[in-house]
């Protein structure tokens, strides 16, 4: 197992987190992201903890991996799934199991508080994630992932603006 200390995130890890997501961003989506908004949204988590929780993993005093963790009520089950985002470890700590002892205190604090499960979304072309997933018991699921999002503040590295319609031109809405 990992010799990583998992422990909450704090307001001082901010800094950490925000470079985290952007270095996952570009790594897996080819996308950089706008470094205000994207503080804002980090920040957003501290300011309002009912939206999320932060993790991270720490060897010899240096956060060397984290993880965000948000609910969704399943009136299915009657209960809250716990999805794991936001999952970035530094490229020397990977291979060490630091991803793993992240997602054992996940599940550990789901089961606790009597989630109905944990689940994550992955880059179709991520195969190394993917690996790491199903080698601690995750499942690939028949779901599709769809969206329609409203605001483009993402960048492609060859610089053209990420289209948040899936590349797809949408018709004008009347009214």
């Amino acid at each position: 197992m990992s010799n990583s200390l998992i422990r909450d995130a704090r307001r001082d890890d901010v800094d950490t987190l925000v470079a985290f997501n952007a270095a996952m961003a570009l790594e897996t989506e080819h996308k950089i992201l706008d470094p205000a908004l994207l503080r804002r949204g980090v920040l957003g988590v501290f300011d309002l903890p009912s939206r999320a929780i932060y993790l991270v993993a720490e060897q010899q005093e240096r956060v060397v991996g984290g993880l965000m963790v948000t609910t969704e009520w399943s009136d299915w089950r009657g209960g809250d799934w716990w999805w794991v985002q936001s999952v970035y470890v530094r490229p020397e700590q990977r291979g060490q199991r630091v991803f793993a002892a992240l997602y054992a205190e996940v599940e550990r604090r789901a089961r606790a508080a009597g989630a109905v499960g944990l689940r994550l979304y992955v880059e179709r072309d991520n195969h190394r994630a993917q690996r790491t997933y199903l080698a601690l018991d995750m499942a690939q699921t028949a779901y599709r992932l769809f969206e329609c999002g409203f605001d483009q503040r993402a960048t492609r590295t060859d610089g053209s603006p990420e289209a948040t319609d899936g590349g797809h031109t949408r018709p004008p809405v009347p009214g």
